[in-house]
């Protein structure tokens, strides 16, 4: 068990690297080339709407299949679109380039997406039976992989300066090349197997748990990309920042909320029931996490200040700790509510939902930023918590219709 857990985190630790870096070469690649942030925006907006038909197939193939096939699939895709979005011709149209750009990346969207379902899958398949060990499993995995993506968002700004846009991209390829092989070497090909849908109602028939769950993951993931995705990477850019720099920071950020999601289970007592205890703290993490982007968008309006770029780190330094709590406390609720029997149709499907809420806060991102700057993203995102709160506060206490228990394999 243990060892099928180290195989599948260490290859998600390499895929998230790379689609970290991804992310940082597009939006910076063509940033410089002088697209509007609304545009830069468009880039993702496949990425994000393919994710959500990704998620909710890989819940299902996972569990008719298994879990390593679905990785392998995953890591096969994002080499693709790598490899496509490095024969993008600079002599195209911006019209045509921008279509080439939003088909590779709905290809890479596809890919992360049954990747992380999964992945996430397989760590209900392979944790001994009990709350305890599944939330700490839980939490690494999400804070592991959350600081590799940060490390990521790094290593695409220093590769774009180093070796330039398509170098970077074969790269990249490369690395995800020697995963695929791994993972197909190391993992047994049953894990994660069970008994799948056979009708589409059924396999949207979710529990009221992991139906408010996943709409309260809407608007979670929603508040966090309306400012992280392109309204914050352009403004600091527009402050005199270098791409380096603004890639170093999102780097810090997302490492440091990693490793706050990784002891995420230090900081919620814990029940014997894993739900009525938990359920409590996270209501009061959302509501923490609401209150830091109203602050800062007052402070953005109301104080006069000369450095605000610097103000808008800092504060949003101090929103990845509740987020992170947040995070890893949704990672786990949405296991613990999963059925055995169908868990990564569970987990897909509330990853359907993840993405969903990363597609609105990528639209909002490019609009708001285009239309109210950057203190329009921080209202947007405070709306957007203040409904996650608000759901939080009827999420049922008890896990419906099974209890938490060995994924089989």
């Amino acid at each position: 068990m243990v060892r099928n857990y180290v195989i599948v985190t260490a290859s998600y630790w390499g895929f998230t690297l790379v689609d970290g870096a991804l992310r940082m070469l597009v939006l910076f690649h063509f940033f410089r080339l002088g697209y509007t942030p609304f545009t830069l925006a468009f880039l993702f907006l496949l990425y994000e709407a393919a994710g959500i038909a990704a998620n909710l197939a890989g819940g299902y193939f996972a569990s008719r299949f298994g879990i390593p096939r679905m990785l392998a699939i995953g890591q096969a895709l994002q080499i693709a679109g790598l490899l496509m979005l490095s024969a993008l011709d600079p002599a195209w149209t911006v019209a045509a380039s921008v279509a080439w750009v939003v088909a590779a990346q709905g290809i890479a969207g596809v890919a992360k997406d049954l990747t992380k379902t999964a992945s996430k899958s397989a760590i209900k398949a392979t944790s001994a039976e009990g709350s305890g060990q599944l939330f700490r499993w839980v939490a690494w995995f999400t804070g592991s992989k959350n600081a590799m993506k940060g490390i990521g968002f790094f290593l695409g700004g220093l590769l774009l300066d180093l070796v330039g846009f398509r170098p970077a991209l074969w790269l990249m390829a490369a690395l995800l090349g020697v995963i695929f092989v791994a993972g197909l070497a190391l993992l047994p090909r049953q894990l994660g197997k069970a008994k799948s849908s056979k009708t589409i109602r059924e396999l949207f028939g979710k529990s009221r748990g992991v139906n408010l769950l996943a709409a309260a993951r809407i608007f979670m993931f929603g508040a966090r990309d309306v400012w992280f995705v392109v309204g914050l990477p352009v403004f600091l850019y527009a402050n005199g920042w270098r791409f380096l720099e603004v890639g170093g920071f999102l780097a810090a950020w997302t490492i440091a909320y990693g490793g706050i999601q990784a002891i995420a289970p230090s900081l919620v007592t814990r029940s014997d029931d894993g739900l009525s205890r938990e359920i409590p703290a996270a209501r009061l993490w959302a509501l923490l996490l609401a209150a830091v982007p109203i602050v800062l968008a007052v402070a953005m309006v109301a104080v006069p200040m000369v450095r605000p770029d610097l103000v808008l780190v800092i504060g949003l330094a101090l929103f990845g700790v509740p987020f992170a709590v947040n995070s890893s406390l949704h990672s786990y609720l949405i296991l613990a509510y999963a059925g055995s029997e169908k868990a990564a149709e569970d987990v897909g499907f509330y990853y359907a939902a993840n993405a969903a809420g990363r597609l609105l806060g990528i639209i909002l991102s490019g609009a708001l930023y285009q239309l109210a700057g950057i203190t329009g993203c921080l209202m947007g995102s405070a709306v957007m918590l203040l409904l996650c709160w608000l759901i939080t506060l009827v999420l049922p206490v008890t896990a419906s219709p099974t209890p938490i228990r060995q994924q089989p394999i």
